[in-house]
């Protein structure tokens, strides 16, 4: 079954209360994934040392590849994935990935919650599965003043129009208009640009740099803005 946000079958493998062990939790992550039909298994771990023992069963498997976080890159991944023990910036690197299944295995719920309200994958417990919701809560999105609801909105579409999302100029044009006109922003919240970009639908390490810019100009800290956009302020 297909989550919301994803073409193929997404799901996730959650420790269950009163688990005093991670293995139960991997093992039924292996499983789902091995009863998904598609291409080559390919396991993504942290380090290529791997402390559980089915994890490590699967990878010495012939025909399974396995890729470590250091360099790692978009393109390493295809055909069935069981990602294990994802942080933020690898759930990151999910979004928009061409896979015939997925399967994730959390590590810290923190840093799993935004992609799991995002993605609306499976849920796997040791007691019970959850499906995803037929009708994922709508994210609600109150209406951004002076103007910022619109440059959101230009920002997100021109960071859909390109692969890698959003473009240096982009970003430059925001930094720009931050300084030069600080009174657009100053009662514009961090948490609201972040819900607003997420309605946008945009890719999450982009929301991650647009919120980290007004944060650090809450903090009082100026940008380097390249000479052509110096001045630039949206109108």
């Amino acid at each position: 079954m297909s989550s919301e946000s994803y073409n193929y079958p997404v799901a996730i493998s959650r420790l269950t209360d009163g688990e005093r062990s991670r293995e139960p939790q991997n093992a039924r992550a292996v499983r789902w994934l091995q009863k998904q039909s598609g291409g080559q298994v390919v396991v993504v771990t942290p380090r290529r040392e791997v402390d559980s023992p089915i994890v490590k069963q699967l990878i010495a498997h012939s025909n399974v590849r396995h890729v470590v976080w250091r360099g790692f890159s978009i393109g390493m991944l295809s055909g069935r994935v069981l990602h294990a023990w994802p942080n933020r910036e690898h759930f990151q690197k999910l979004w928009d990935q061409d896979l015939d299944a997925l399967a994730v295995i959390e590590w810290n719920e923190d840093e799993a919650a935004e992609w799991i309200d995002d993605a609306n994958p499976i849920q796997l417990f040791d007691d019970r599965t959850v499906e995803p919701a037929a009708s994922p809560g709508e994210v609600v999105c109150e209406t951004l003043p002076n103007g910022v609801d619109g440059i959101l909105e230009y920002v997100a579409g021109m960071a859909a129009g390109y692969s890698t999302g959003l473009k240096w100029n982009e970003e430059d044009k925001l930094k720009a208009d931050m300084m030069n006109r600080p009174e657009r922003w100053v009662q514009i919240t961090v948490e609201q640009v972040r819900v607003k970009c997420r309605v946008l639908n945009m890719r999450p390490d982009d929301i991650d740099t647009i919120a980290a810019l007004l944060q650090r100009r809450k903090e009082g800290r100026r940008f380097n803005v390249r000479s052509s956009y110096r001045t630039f302020s949206f109108s």
